[in-house]
């Protein structure tokens, strides 16, 4: 990874784990708001690792469910989140 991505993806991996524990969604958008007042690069780097890490984070929570059995029924779309994960 390139320097930008290096420091995009530290931020976004912290953010998420901020929000997940404080259940604060702001967090990303004030993080957000606050780099790219310096560096509008690095801001659309951290949004994009922040869009990577939470499809992540769905995707291994869909696998978790496949996992134990779970009945999932098919997408209707397939861009559409598979679950709100309740």
């Amino acid at each position: 990874m390139s320097l930008l991505e290096d420091v995009a993806d530290g931020m976004a991996q912290r953010a998420v784990k901020l929000v997940l524990s404080t259940g604060n969604d702001s967090l990303e958008r004030r993080v957000a708001d606050e780099i790219g007042a310096s560096s509008p690069t690095l801001q659309e780097a951290f949004l994009t690792a922040m869009r990577i890490r939470k499809a992540e984070a769905r995707g291994h929570a869909l696998l978790d469910k496949y996992e134990r059995g779970e009945n999932i029924p098919k997408a209707a779309i397939s861009a559409q989140p598979q679950d709100s994960g309740h």
